[in-house]
């Protein structure tokens, strides 16, 4: 396995991390437990989850899949989007915060997490309020490191602002929707990011599976895919991103690997970019996917990589979560 710094710090993470937004809901306890366990005996050191995924089946199963392996995982989740109907159960305030850490803690079953991530910005918060609650989070030792997520550059260069001036921790990281099918991120984000030692963490690395090989012209909405369970997703699936699949899948046919481990590879080699989240629901896809951490691109893969995907820097995001 290949191991990155986290931004700037001295926090090490596995290059391909594990996604857990199925655990609970797409993959039930055996199966999710199994993957866990799959992912650290092969390396993968950085699990990644959320206080609001599977309606916090996720982080049950984490926490008792992690029994006895605690301290070999770097373990993330995430607060700021909405938990229920109050007034007080979203966005990142302190009283928010500290709610749903304690409880996550209690789901997780340990007494710190590696990293707290403010899952989205809230507009209603002065982020003095959530920079500090954070900071104390940090001090009292159930956090360790801090992350953002959902934040426009603008949003995150001031926090870095506010944490320089006050004196506080800085984010490390920031997660981003970011793909071969979503290059937005590099219109601001990436160098800003690049400039102030923040990493990015890239979720929906596949683009909802576009960029897997299972879509095309003739088939836009294939058995078991997001776009026949998620009619939503349909307005993804359009001559446009099938092209840009069938390309990868030429060029990742040419290279003797799957358009997934092409996809994630060319994204580990972003400078940018510290570790590379993807779901799974069967150990299967995790064990195809792992090979992408071996996989070395030469500057003529990159450069036509680049070129087929130029199209897709342009636009809105893939995906982005926002309060309402």
């Amino acid at each position: 396995m290949l191991y990155r710094r986290l931004g700037n710090s001295g926090l090490k993470v596995s290059a391909l991390g594990l996604g857990t937004n199925a655990f609970g809901k797409r993959a039930d306890f055996e199966a999710s437990k199994r993957i866990i366990h799959y992912a650290m005996d092969n390396g993968i050191n950085f699990i990644d989850t959320a206080n609001i995924y599977a309606g916090t089946e996720s982080e049950k199963i984490i926490g008792q899949a992690l029994e006895g392996k605690r301290h070999d995982a770097v373990l993330a989740t995430k607060a700021g989007l909405v938990r229920g109907g109050g007034a007080n159960e979203r966005g990142s305030s302190r009283f928010h915060l500290q709610t749903e850490l304690e409880s996550s803690l209690k789901r997780l079953r340990t007494d710190y997490v590696d990293l707290y991530q403010i899952h989205t910005f809230d507009p209603e918060t002065p982020l003095e309020e959530t920079l500090r609650a954070l900071e104390d989070m940090i001090r009292s030792g159930k956090v360790r490191y801090i992350g953002a997520s959902n934040y426009w550059a603008w949003e995150l260069m001031k926090a870095v602002g506010i944490s320089d001036r006050l004196g506080l921790n800085r984010f490390v990281s920031t997660q981003a929707c970011y793909s071969l099918a979503d290059r937005t991120p590099e219109n601001e984000l990436v160098p800003m990011c690049l400039d102030q030692g923040i990493g990015i963490i890239p979720y929906f690395p596949l683009a909802g599976g576009i960029l897997t090989g299972k879509y095309s012209a003739g088939d836009r909405e294939p058995a078991g895919s997001r776009a026949q369970t998620d009619p939503n997703f349909g307005r993804f699936i359009h001559d446009k991103t099938i092209g840009l699949g069938d390309n990868v899948q030429t060029l990742a046919s040419k290279l003797g690997c799957s358009s997934s481990v092409l996809s994630l590879s060319w994204l580990m080699h972003q400078p940018v970019v510290s570790t590379v989240i993807v779901g799974a629901t069967r150990v299967e896809q995790l064990e195809e996917n792992l090979n992408s951490v071996s996989l070395t691109l030469s500057a003529g893969d990159l450069d036509e990589l680049d070129v087929m995907s130029r199209p897709f820097r342009s636009g809105e995001p893939f995906a982005f979560y926002r309060l309402q």
